[in-house]
């Protein structure tokens, strides 16, 4: 009943909502940024609309963290499509997601997510992919923060998979703040139940930032390993919170 109920209302939030979408999208041709900062703010409370029924519990931790005074490329491990709400819901600031190209296809997500200045990305087209990279570049240097989960794929095992050091490029060519982010017990909405939501307690929790220029030239080569070991001292220190 939970399962239904959760997605009844998303499906129902997605559908009401398109003449907002419509009237912002249209706002954003005079007023970019006012249309991105309403529209997270409307996603924001549908999300928790979503998250109550779905007994979707959020605990965040280091929210001070996050500079307040400039845009940030946001780094998090990805375990579950509950992630998402999760990262949205807690961000500090205008925030696009980087998404598979897949979601492209899904209407009014899709239409709000461009509102929002989320990307889409191509993981079979390197080509496509650099311009991803690009355009992330380019919104970072107009104020918009990223969220990108540099695994590239969810993941449930306890061990990360290598993040991807091509996503990276975003802050060492914008020079902005990378927040490691780590999330747990996202996977246990939905994708460790059968493909059926359960109540379960999620934690995020953003760590201190990275700045480009303070790394030394070998944490800069391999700078997706250097967050990806941050990412998971954070998660040990988190397990002991569940």
């Amino acid at each position: 009943m939970r399962t239904f109920i959760a997605f009844l209302s998303l499906a129902l939030i997605l559908l009401l909502s398109v003449p907002f979408c419509m009237v912002l999208k249209f706002i954003g041709l005079f007023n970019k940024r006012f249309c991105a900062v309403a529209s997270q703010k409307i996603v924001n409370i549908c999300f928790k609309i979503v998250m109550f029924f779905a007994g979707m519990k959020v605990t965040c931790i280091g929210q001070e963290n996050i500079p307040k005074d400039t845009a940030v490329l946001y780094t998090a491990n990805h375990r579950s499509y509950a992630d998402i709400p999760a990262g949205y819901t807690t961000v500090a600031g205008p925030t696009g997601f980087i998404a598979k190209k897949q979601v492209r296809h899904v209407p009014s997500l899709s239409w709000w997510m461009t509102n929002m200045n989320c990307l889409f990305l191509d993981r079979h087209d390197m080509r496509q992919g650099m311009k991803t990279v690009l355009k992330a570049i380019e919104t970072i240097k107009a104020g918009y923060s990223i969220f990108v989960m540099p695994e590239g794929t969810r993941n449930h095992k306890d061990e990360m998979l290598p993040f991807k050091e091509g996503t990276f490029k975003i802050a060492l060519k914008s020079g902005c703040p990378i927040i490691p982010v780590a999330i747990s017990n996202s996977d246990s909405v939905f994708e460790l139940n059968n493909n059926k939501i359960k109540a379960a307690h999620v934690i995020v929790h953003y760590g201190k930032p990275i700045y480009p220029g303070g790394l030394t030239p070998e944490e800069t080569k391999t700078i997706g390993a250097h967050v990806r070991d941050i990412i998971a001292g954070m998660l040990a220190e988190d397990a002991k919170l569940k």
